[in-house]
């Protein structure tokens, strides 16, 4: 424990330049846990805080670190424990289960020392857990003011745990401490967490306790155990790769000091201008080929960190010339510079927003026309990526031009000579493993009643590599808590601006990976696919998220008579030129504002068309007068199906789905 304690300090501080570099929250707050740990000072664990929430009917634990051999009583409602600690200086008292009461207080001594703990309740503990849309907090998401002023539900508990990453396993972590929900304090909460234990509370009464551990932007990966992780043949390496560098302190001291004169060369790389290749008449012959979208990286250029450019020319019929068009390039990771004909027409630094602009008139011409992109990548994937069917360019009353497929791609001259970054396993979060370390070890003893989680966001690109890992996250955090707990997420919403032709889709690809991981036992799902937003990652509408979170628990753990669930596929008769569709939970199948939308059909060529959709008892018939032997039918399969319209008699949507296992565009990925 010594030893690693001393090595964790150790690794902090040579790594606390890097995070500041990539924008990461300091952690600072770590030497707090790390001394308080070496020097054995007498504490409990920084979860067990006033105002908290225990679970219910479940023994459970508490403990904390002191001076080995010094007893430690703990003692709570008419129950007490002694123990001592460990030669580390941990220690852990057990509790037989206790009920619904009034609150209570904990005291917590040692013959020198004593710790209170007030205002206690028993219930039903929640961890909350994901990237932003669970971290988005009641006064980000719609309606905050009223929220707000309502938000007095006294049995509602919320902690927040810091942010924080490390390559091996905490015993503690920092948090916010509880806090009981009033108008002065709501407004800090998960928003999809308080709606959802709103609504238990709305119909069970039962204190409800929020565990909040959840990081914006971050890869499901990270929040795996490496013991569950090494198993998994994407992550073997990069978890042995993991584990050997962080062992050598010598040779971390090594790569720090390379990182952080890279990180100097590589800031002033970004002001140079000396290499522009914007020039429409540059000669590119001798550029290699790169396929777009797909990061740079997963294309043989991995630790490719700085500025490279990507051009293509493109011939234009006569009836381009002089007018005014649109430019659309998928998602860029990080920054854009975007030329045509040379002008500047555009620049974006966000990696997750896709790339519209408008391309003013005179600026296009008859026959050949040059497209040059400057991208600046800080970490990560780099270039080009997300969904084929976002990159086109397109005119009033002309068919889009698709712009994915083969670009012309090379590094800057300056890039080239920075070199590499110096390799390291660790980036920010989102490196396999490090919240689970971090953000999640520290509570395996906490009991609790079930998960919510909404992630995935940052996995579309691999949503196949998805399917393998919800399941093993869910398997991984049921082994680690040696709990077999509920674990209950969301779909991913609706998303970027609707396409008007039907395609592939990597969020489609994702809602579906996520859907397939209701085969797991004690399992649930929200479809929140009609309440997003095409132009914000965010939707502001969380209230519903939570509500049909809830709908989940309320009927599985809670066995409550609700409809937890819209349509979801069965199964499909094709005869004809006619495809019926059956599904589970299809009670009082409706419309909602006007006819079906967003049913798709295709025949064995696989080249899909709107189809005619009318609903027929408690199934769905499906046609096209296009497609007379059809061999699928999709619903809902896009990023954004805005208008999809398919609902149960309980108002909840239908889950996207498709009749077909046809390869996606993320299966190689």
């Amino acid at each position: 424990m010594v030893n690693s304690v001393r090595f964790f300090i150790y690794w902090t501080i040579t790594m606390n330049l890097k995070r500041v570099l990539l924008g990461c929250l300091p952690i600072v707050l770590l030497f707090a846990v790390a001394n308080a740990a070496f020097s054995e000072e007498f504490r409990v664990a920084n979860i067990f805080t006033d105002n908290m929430v225990l679970q219910r009917n479940q023994e459970f634990s508490i403990w904390g670190w002191g001076n080995p051999g010094t007893p430690v009583t703990v003692k709570l409602q008419n129950q007490a424990a002694t123990v001592s600690p460990d030669q580390q200086g941990r220690w852990e008292a057990k509790f037989k289960a206790i009920d619904l009461g009034d609150p209570f207080s904990i005291t917590i001594s040692t013959a020198q020392n004593s710790i209170v703990l007030d205002n206690v309740l028993a219930g039903d503990v929640w961890i909350c857990s994901g990237q932003s849309n669970m971290e988005w907090e009641v006064r980000q998401a719609g309606n905050p003011q009223q929220e707000i002023a309502q938000g007095d539900w006294p049995l509602i508990r919320h902690v927040r745990v810091d942010h924080v990453t490390s390559p091996s396993k905490l015993d503690d972590v920092n948090n916010s401490g509880w806090k009981v929900c009033t108008p002065e304090t709501v407004g800090n909460f998960s928003a999809v967490g308080y709606y959802f234990a709103r609504e238990l509370q709305r119909e069970l009464n039962v204190p409800i306790g929020l565990l909040h551990t959840s990081w914006g932007g971050t890869i499901i990966e990270t929040w795996i155990s490496p013991e569950s992780l090494k198993n998994h043949p994407d992550f073997t390496d990069a978890i042995a790769k993991l584990e050997s560098v962080y062992q050598n302190p010598k040779q971390q001291e090594a790569r720090a000091k390379q990182l952080d004169q890279w990180n100097r060369d590589f800031r002033r790389a970004l002001e140079d201008k000396s290499t522009d290749w914007k020039t429409p008449a540059l000669d590119d012959s001798d550029w290699i080929s790169i396929k777009a979208p797909g990061s740079w990286e997963s294309q043989g250029y991995q630790q490719l960190d700085g500025i490279a450019w990507y051009r293509r020319t493109i011939t234009l019929p006569d009836s381009w010339e002089s007018q005014p068009a649109s430019i659309s390039l998928g998602k860029i990771d990080d920054i854009d510079i975007t030329y045509v004909n040379g002008v500047k027409i555009g620049s974006l630094s966000d990696w997750t927003k896709i790339r519209n602009y408008e391309i003013p008139a005179n600026l296009l011409k008859a026959g050949k026309n040059s497209i040059a992109i400057r991208v600046t990548d800080q970490a990560g994937g780099g270039g080009i990526i997300g969904d084929p069917n976002d990159m086109w360019i397109a005119r009033t009353g002309e068919p889009a031009i698709s712009l994915a497929g083969k670009w012309k791609f090379k590094k800057s001259d300056l890039t080239r000579k920075l070199g590499e970054r110096p390799e390291q396993p660790f980036r920010g979060p989102n490196h396999p493993t490090l919240l689970s370390n971090a953000m999640v070890n520290p509570f395996l003893l906490v009991k609790a009643k079930g998960v919510i989680w909404y992630q995935g966001e940052s996995n579309a690109g691999r949503a196949f590599q998805y399917r393998s890992l919800m399941p093993l996250l869910i398997q991984d955090w049921r082994n680690r808590f040696g709990q077999d707990f509920s674990f209950y997420w969301v779909q991913l919403a609706n998303y970027t601006m609707p396409r008007e032709i039907p395609g592939d889709s990597t969020w489609a690809e994702l809602r579906e990976a996520q859907t397939m991981a209701l085969t797991v036992p004690k399992t649930g799902q929200a479809v929140i696919i009609d309440i997003g937003e095409a132009r914000d990652i965010h939707p502001k509408n969380k209230q519903d998220v939570g509500k049909r979170l809830a709908l989940n628990a309320l009927a599985k753990d809670y066995k409550k008579s609700v409809v937890y669930s819209g349509p979801m596929f069965k199964s499909v008769e094709f005869s004809g030129n006619r495809a019926t569709i059956h599904f589970d939970h299809a009670t009082g199948l409706f419309s909602k504002n006007g006819p079906l939308k967003h049913f798709q059909i295709a025949g064995k060529d696989r080249k899909f068309v709107w189809a005619d959709a009318k609903i027929e008892g408690n199934s769905v018939v499906v046609s096209s007068e296009l497609i007379k032997d059809p061999a699928s039918v999709r619903y809902a399969w896009a990023d954004n199906p805005e208008g999809c319209n398919l609902y149960n008699a309980g108002g909840l949507p239908a889950c996207p789905f498709r009749t077909d296992s046809w390869k996606g565009v993320t299966q190689n990925e």
